[in-house]
């Protein structure tokens, strides 16, 4: 009978670890506004370029059926986060006061990409899981651009990848 119990609590033990390492990661100290949200019915095709800088600058966006735009607010506290997530589209993200920090899923390493007001960066979205840190001391704010396929779930939360250890 003792040793069925000592196989029980390992088993319990284990899938205990197990769950820990497989469940979400939920935000904290961190709070999410949809600024706007609008429906593009059918295909986006817009394409520019600067005549005046000798054409050598050039954007594209190109998408196929319905998608969704969507312009959203994240405030951070100091040591706010997003917990470690991946969206299904591309997002355009501006660092609007504070400094955030990036992590990649993907990054063995677990560097830290750092951003300060005024700058900004990009989420290709997609299988990319990153997370969103404040490890500052005065409160951080980001305006994100997203490009989602219609009817899309605009956050997907992901497990920890297990590469950074805070």
């Amino acid at each position: 009978m003792k040793k069925a119990l000592w196989v029980l609590a390992i088993v319990v033990a284990g899938l205990g670890a197990y769950a820990a390492n497989v469940l979400a990661t939920p935000a904290g100290g961190q709070t999410t506004t949809t600024l706007g949200k609008a429906l593009a019915a059918g295909p986006v095709d817009l394409a520019g370029h600067a005549k005046q800088l000798g054409g050598g600058w050039r954007a594209r966006l190109h998408t196929h059926g319905f998608s969704d735009f969507y312009v959203i607010d994240n405030k951070f506290d100091a040591n706010g986060t997003t917990g470690w997530h991946s969206h299904p589209g591309p997002s355009l993200i501006f660092v609007v006061a504070g400094q955030i920090t990036n992590y990649l899923g993907s990054d063995a390493s677990c560097t830290p990409h750092v951003y300060s007001a005024g700058q900004s960066f990009t989420d290709a979205g997609g299988a990319e899981v990153h997370m969103l840190r404040n490890n500052g001391t005065v409160q951080a704010e980001t305006i994100a651009v997203q490009f989602l396929p219609k009817d899309a779930a605009r956050r997907i939360d992901e497990p920890d990848p297990l590469n950074c250890h805070f």
